[in-house]
């Protein structure tokens, strides 16, 4: 069965369980080989891709987000719903609280960020008025209130190069900005999957208060803790939204020209 949707599981979310009739692929795309596993569920085609890779040695200036995405469109899926771990500028986002963001400020530095190179396929101007796909976004509201789990409805998501922790300086910048959570991968993910025609949207998953915010030094093992405690509510969450995605992909992503090549 082709898969029609997608999982982009990031930190702490490598399990793709929920699935039936799996089986992995590896893809070969203009920018790199990229190994997922495709399965089923509720008698839809979905595939599953481990952004970080399935034992987490991809750090995240380092993913191969042009393949990635690449690969997800050669294989046919239309609908991409990720997952990022994400700390908290916000008092009202704490950590075990999950954000259904609508908004990013780029703050990365070196990543290929987009498909759109010039010359024979010519300049293209990528319109982000609504980076975060809404209609995608809305069912993943209707999924958190069906099964119970609470969602905040919209968020800005500031990127940041990594593999670092932000400063409190930084921190206090990024406040000022507007910015709710800050993570270290939605972009350009959520770019290049706008540009190749694809409803993408992120479930934000706080995993602790940003530096200067929090009270202890931030580490990684407080992110894994955290995302292993929300590990069943996101399962359900995704769950939920697998089941009522509708086909009927009646928003502006679709209508975006997929760039040559893929």
């Amino acid at each position: 069965m082709k898969p029609e949707l997608a999982i982009i599981g990031g930190t702490g979310v490598y399990d793709p369980s929920l699935l039936t009739n799996l089986r992995g692929l590896e893809v070969e795309t203009r920018y790199g080989m990229v190994a997922l596993q495709c399965g089923e569920f509720a008698g839809r085609g979905v595939a599953f891709l481990a952004r970080h890779g399935v034992k987490h040695t991809v750090p995240p200036h380092l993913i191969n987000f042009r393949a990635n995405i690449a690969a997800l469109k050669q294989l046919g899926v239309e609908q991409v719903i990720a997952t990022a771990a994400v700390g908290s500028l916000n008092p009202e986002m704490r950590p075990g609280d999950f954000v259904l963001v609508d908004q990013f400020i780029d703050f990365t530095k070196s990543r290929g960020s987009t498909f759109h190179e010039g010359g024979v396929e010519g300049v293209a101007h990528l319109d982000v008025s609504d980076p975060y796909c809404s209609r995608l976004r809305t069912y993943l509201d209707q999924a958190a209130k069906a099964v119970g789990v609470g969602a905040h409805y919209g968020g800005t998501y500031v990127c940041t190069e990594g593999p670092r922790f932000e400063t409190p300086a930084e921190i206090r910048m990024f406040r000022i900005m507007g910015s709710d959570v800050v993570g270290m991968t939605s972009v350009p993910e959520v770019v290049l999957a706008k540009e190749a025609g694809m409803c993408y949207a992120t479930i934000a998953m706080v995993t602790n208060f940003a530096a200067g915010i929090s009270t202890t030094p931030l580490t990684h093992a407080e992110v894994l803790e955290k995302m292993a405690e929300n590990a069943a509510n996101f399962r359900l969450l995704v769950m939920k939204a697998l089941e009522i995605v509708g086909r009927d992909r009646n928003c502006s992503c679709p209508n975006v020209e997929a760039p040559l090549g893929i």
